[in-house]
């Protein structure tokens, strides 16, 4: 799978400017940050270090003697100041140097980071160069390196466009299950099989001893966040429902200020995150200070196998799948669903094809119903979206009870967008006939 197209063009941007740049590039575990770097780095003069977890002095000598290879020249003396004295482009051309998983130099070697402070502020390399510091640790990236270095970019997840130009075989239905399990982590669809059906990748990557996802959500929790046991224990119940900071005080028995430490070190790793609640006149009908769990991976696995661990172990791929998550995974789907119609409505708004222009879209949360789609102008005219699923068709009577939630948010529009990924009442496709103000999407469309 080729890198992010977005991605590619950000760096590409950076690059083209005048004079000297350094920035922190960093993405979760899996976003193939290796890919991206190797496509912006074809056809420029470049020198690519990957750091090593080792001590000051053994990573200190491995960069001197590749950097020796890269170049042909043989160095003075090991030290960052002068490897970055040798490098060199050849010709007027800038420079790409990227260092790799950088955190593991930087936590290490203040020399190393004096030096490419001298780097990027011409006082060592006399031609133009582009400095990348690389690194999957977001933690690293998003709470260290701003000490040292302002700069930086994030590897985002592809978005559901993109993980459908990705299987172009698959119907738009079956792609939503992908994305619903998945999310947009490119290492993890690059092993999704589209000749295969959604429960057969499912067995063979997630739910097999031996597939390439089997523990992969502990694995990336724990690969920066200790206490995993903690860690766990909380994801469990918000997988399970107990989404509010009460609902988690007596459902794990931990106090309300450790879960807030725990909830907050979560939402920097981008595991979990607040949802707030869309801003409109009925705040006192808003559902307020719920979480969910942002990582879409990690839902999953705490949503279905989790809390059914032994059985994990007991049972055959296919006997926990038809136990355990054929009969909920559509429920499950309902949020992931909403996601891909909220970004069909901004796909609408870029290509200037809804009644006006959007500034704002949100979920509204109220304490007995929803809103599923609002869509917002600078002068606050609204689109309404409401999204079926799993129901066997939208009908007049769940159109009624999303008035009702519009009501009790205080809003009202002349626009409504209902989003179906099986069918429409037959009635409701006569009375919008009548109304202009109502446009039926179905799954094709999507």
């Amino acid at each position: 799978m080729k890198a992010k197209y977005t991605d590619l063009e950000k760096l590409q941007g950076l690059f083209k400017k005048t004079g000297n740049q350094l920035i922190v590039l960093y993405g979760r575990k899996g976003c193939q940050k290796e890919q991206l770097i190797r496509e912006f780095c074809a056809g420029k003069k470049y020198f690519y270090y990957r750091c090593r977890q080792a001590s000051a002095q053994s990573q200190l000598e491995m960069m001197g003697k590749e950097i020796e290879t890269a170049f042909n020249i043989t160095l003075s003396k090991y030290s960052y100041e002068e490897y970055f004295k040798r490098i060199k482009s050849g010709d007027p051309t800038k420079l790409v140097v990227v260092i790799d998983e950088a955190q593991y130099v930087v936590k290490k070697d203040q020399t190393f980071i004096d030096a490419v402070k001298a780097l990027r502020k011409h006082k060592l390399y006399p031609g133009p160069v582009m400095i990348i510091l690389a690194t999957s640790s977001t933690v690293w990236a998003t709470q260290e390196a701003p000490e040292h270095f302002k700069d930086s970019m994030k590897i985002e997840s592809l978005n559901f466009l993109e993980v459908v130009r990705a299987f172009p075989n698959l119907p738009v239905s079956e792609t939503v299950k992908v994305y619903g399990t998945l999310g947009g982590v490119p290492q993890y669809l690059n092993e999704w099989d589209q000749n295969k059906s959604y429960k057969e990748n499912v067995c063979r990557l997630i739910l097999s001893p031996y597939g390439r996802l089997f523990n992969e959500a502990e694995s990336v929790i724990s690969a920066e966040l200790r206490e995993l046991s903690v860690y766990s224990t909380i994801l469990a119940a918000i997988a399970q429902g107990k989404n509010k900071l009460n609902d988690l005080f007596h459902e794990t028995g931990f106090s309300r200020a450790k879960i807030s430490v725990y909830m907050k070190n979560l939402a920097h790793f981008d595991i979990v995150e607040k949802l707030v609640s869309f801003e409109t006149g009925g705040w006192e009908n808003t559902k307020k200070g719920v979480y969910q769990i942002k990582d879409t991976f990690v839902n999953f696995w705490f949503k279905f196998v989790y809390p059914n661990l032994s059985d994990l172990y007991l049972l055959s791929a296919e006997q926990f799948y038809d136990k355990y998550i054929e009969n909920e995974l559509n429920e499950y789907l309902e949020r992931y669903f909403r996601n891909v119609c909220m970004e069909y409505l901004l796909i609408l708004n870029q290509m200037g094809k809804l009644p006006f222009k959007v500034s704002k879209v949100g979920t509204w949360l109220g304490k007995t119903g929803s809103i599923d789609i609002i869509a917002q102008s600078t002068d606050r005219r609204s689109i309404i979206g409401f999204c079926n699923w799993d129901k066997p068709q939208m009908t007049m009577e769940m159109c009624e009870q999303m008035a009702v939630a519009m009501e009790q948010a205080r809003l009202s529009s002349d626009d409504y967008y209902l989003f179906s990924a099986t069918s429409f009442e037959p009635a409701l496709e006569k009375y919008v006939t009548l109304d202009p103000r109502f446009k039926l999407i179905n799954m094709n469309e999507l």
